[in-house]
C-alpha cells in the first residue's frame, strides 16, 4: 500500500505546517502539525487508525495549550507606535481594502464609512477591529 498511515499523517504535519506559514494562526496549525509528524512516528508501532487520531488530538490540544502559555500576551486591540501607512488598494465606502502597514499587507477599512480612499494614498491608523485596520485619510486628520 504506497499510501499507509505514516505517509498520510507526514503529508498532513506538512501541510499544517504550510497552513500556519500562509495563515498565521497563532501557532494552532503549526502543532497540529507537528502532532502529526509525532503520530506518523507512533503509526509505525500502532496500526489502529482510532488510537492514531485519538492520540493526535489529544497531543494536539497539549502542544497548543503549553505553546500559548509560553506566547506573550497582548491585547487584541493595540496597535504599534507607528501610526502610517499607505493604501494599496481603493478603500470603498464601508468596504475593506489593503494597505501597507510597517512593511506587511493589512486588511484595512475607513473609520468614517461615508468616505472612499484612493489607492497609494498616506492614512493614518486609528484603531482595529480583528485584523483589519481602521485608518482615515493623513489629509483630513492634519487640518
Amino acid at each position: 500500500m504506497p499510501f499507509g498511515p505514516t505517509v498520510i499523517w507526514l503529508l498532513a504535519g506538512v501541510g499544517f505546517c504550510l497552513v500556519e506559514l500562509l495563515l498565521p494562526t497563532a501557532f494552532v496549525a503549526s502543532m497540529m502539525g507537528v502532532s502529526a509528524f509525532i503520530v506518523a512516528l507512533i503509526s509505525l508501532v500502532l496500526p489502529q487508525l482510532s488510537w492514531q487520531i485519538i492520540l493526535w488530538m489529544a497531543i494536539s490540544v497539549a502542544l497548543v495549550v503549553l505553546v500559548q502559555r509560553w506566547v506573550p500576551k497582548q491585547k487584541a486591540s493595540t496597535i504599534a507606535d507607528a501610526t502610517e501607512a499607505e493604501t494599496l488598494t481603493e478603500i470603498l465606502p464601508g468596504k475593506t481594502g489593503r494597505v501597507l502597514y510597517e512593511g506587511n499587507s493589512w486588511q484595512a477599512q475607513c473609520d468614517d464609512e461615508t468616505l472612499a480612499i484612493a489607492p497609494q494614498q498616506k492614512v493614518c491608523v486609528v484603531g482595529r477591529k480583528g485584523t483589519t485596520l481602521l485608518v482615515m485619510p493623513e489629509n483630513l486628520l492634519h487640518h
